[in-house]
């Protein structure tokens, strides 16, 4: 078939499309204007390596193996790792003053562009796998090691004598850049965001500084830096987050933000002060919208229609129950995504205000300034709201005016801190909220933990033994042999076996069984007898759920989930 077209050229000559398909193609472009390549990356007729591979051809495009080989270190970190992986392109060797780089999708202009700009070398684009372009950028800018590096350029000069420290006026003025203490904080920062910690400690312990990062719920050493450097560490911190460098003898809390690979992140500074100096634990708040779906974070179908059903009501009380740290803000703020719509008005109120949602109207609570619960819920229901978030019902008088809101037309969501989801009724009871009044509002409370997941890379399958039986199925045991599934540990799960986390629920809706029982003030194990009966599922039951679904193990939930308890 005689074409202009240099792409199907491209296809005809190398025959890696099928003739009869190839004029399909043709014929849909030319009544639709649809481009060829949308067309085969729709229809998945080439991977994405081949795609590459015929644009690159059909341009003149010089198209390399991406080997270890074909890179030059020094050279590839010319750009940034941010900006190498907003175009999917790394620099691979220099010939006068002209770049090479290798590029995912080279005929980009746009990228080779920006690339010269921050450069200031002439930019060649060769082609090159995407995938393997990842693969590199991951090896030739892991944080961990970059990190290993400066201690390891620290240490040297401070066993040859060389004085670490700068003085008081020097430190102020350290920002991101070439200096040892701003690219060891750079490269922690940045290699706890890339491990999907939570939260980084910064601590004293001699001779060193500990550094820990949170990932998954659980504490890593990550790096032990020169105890020499612990001041300018901590005050480069400071700098960042605006607090004052001078003072050591108080706890201090601040802020900052960062870039990291095209995202941002909020980054919420604690100091405390310690025997041996202050120890600095920053949280990261990844501030991207779309992990607050609902559906990505109810994962369960059964939890997810029956939260949609509770939150089908017009008005009510909805709490969510657990210890600190299971996930209960991260619910709370995917209902309110589900819920959000331009006809409500929301109005949460907060301590503290962790993320930014559009739409929303977020209030921080400041009881130094006067702003505390009960006053900021007073000032909110003159706002004329629809749905009110309130981040923890603590005391009598906020739980007063969180249940008269839901009695008086409004949705009411919030958190307790009870171990079970029958255990939000007698919170509230002790609160001193009549059980008639308890019974009218809820609609309905859920348990919820964080179970981390078995690592998807190396879980491999094992038969159960008689005491994880007897833990899964108690006296009831199967006749059959039962798979389970546990990670063996690989370096993309730092060993552990496990990652990420998913969350569990145990979901009481308030029937109207239930709520007569909760205004004759029956107690807890009543009122969950009951809610089983009506077909609540437990936490553990969810959690055995999981584990015979092979998403995680049986010695995971019983950290997290009292296993004994039916």
């Amino acid at each position: 078939m005689k074409t202009n077209d240099p792409i199907i050229a491209a296809l005809e000559k190398d025959s890696i499309v099928d003739q009869a398909v190839l004029e399909k193609l043709i014929q849909s472009q030319q009544q639709t204007g649809q481009s060829i390549l949308s067309m085969l990356r729709g229809q998945n007729l080439l991977t994405e390596e081949q795609i590459v591979q015929t644009v690159a051809r059909a341009n003149d495009i010089e198209y390399v193996e991406l080997t270890a080989d074909a890179i030059e270190p020094t050279i590839a970190h010319l750009i940034s790792r941010d900006l190498a992986t907003q175009h999917n392109a790394v620099p691979i060797r220099c010939q006068d003053r002209t770049l090479f780089v290798a590029m995912g999708a080279p005929w980009d202009l746009a990228a080779r562009d920006e690339i010269e700009v921050k450069t200031g070398y002439s930019v060649v684009p060769v082609a090159a796998s995407p995938a393997a372009i990842r693969q590199a950028i991951g090896r030739l800018f892991d944080e961990v090691d970059i990190t290993r590096q400066v201690v390891a350029s620290m240490r040297l000069k401070e066993d040859a004598g060389v004085a670490s420290k700068t003085s008081e006026s020097q430190v102020r003025t350290l920002r991101e850049g070439d200096d040892p203490i701003s690219k060891l904080v750079s490269s922690i920062v940045r290699g706890a965001i890339s491990s999907r910690a939570s939260d980084v400690h910064i601590e004293p312990q001699p001779p060193d500084l500990r550094v820990r990062c949170r990932i998954d719920g659980t504490l890593r050493d990550t790096i032990r830096v020169p105890a020499s450097v612990q001041r300018e560490v901590v005050s480069h911190i400071k700098i960042m987050a605006d607090m004052d460098i001078s003072e050591r003898r108080i706890p201090q809390d601040g802020h900052a933000t960062i870039e990291h690979e095209g995202a941002e992140y909020d980054l919420r500074v604690s100091s405390l002060p310690a025997v041996g100096g202050e120890k600095v634990v920053l949280r990261i708040l990844d501030k991207r919208v779309e992990r607050w779906s609902f559906d990505k974070v109810v994962t369960s179908s059964q939890d997810n229609e029956t939260f949609r059903r509770i939150l089908g009501n017009p008005y009510g009380m909805v709490l969510l129950t657990g210890p600190t740290g299971s996930g209960k803000t991260t619910t709370l703020y995917s209902v309110l995504q589900l819920i959000n719509t331009p006809d409500r008005n929301i109005v949460t109120v907060e301590d503290p205000v962790e993320y930014r949602l559009d739409g929303i109207t977020q209030v921080q609570v400041k009881p130094v300034a006067g702003m505390t619960f009960p006053s900021a819920l007073r000032s909110i229901l003159r706002q004329d709201p629809d749905i009110i978030l309130i981040g923890e019902i603590r005391d009598r008088e906020t739980a007063e005016i969180a249940i008269g809101a839901a009695l008086t037309g409004h949705m009411v969501l919030s958190t307790l801190h009870t171990n079970d989801a029958a255990g939000a009724v007698s919170r509230l009871v002790n609160l001193g909220i009549p059980s008639f009044l308890a019974g009218s509002a809820l609609l309905g409370s859920a348990a919820q933990r964080l179970v981390r997941t078995c690592c998807a890379r190396c879980k491999t399958p094992y038969r159960a033994s008689d005491s994880e039986m007897r833990i899964l199925y108690g006296d009831s045991k199967p006749d059959a042999a039962v798979q389970l599934w546990r990670g063996t540990g690989c370096s993309h799960c730092y060993q552990s076996g496990y990652l990420g986390r998913k969350s569990i629920y145990e979901i009481l809706p308030v029937s109207r069984a239930v709520q007569r029982m909760i205004i004759d003030r029956a107690d807890d194990d009543t009122i969950r007898e009951r809610a089983i009966a009506e077909g609540m599922r437990t936490l553990r039951a969810a959690a055995v759920s999981e584990v015979l679904a092979g998403q995680t193990t049986v010695d995971e939930v019983m950290r997290v989930v009292d296993m004994e308890r039916g």
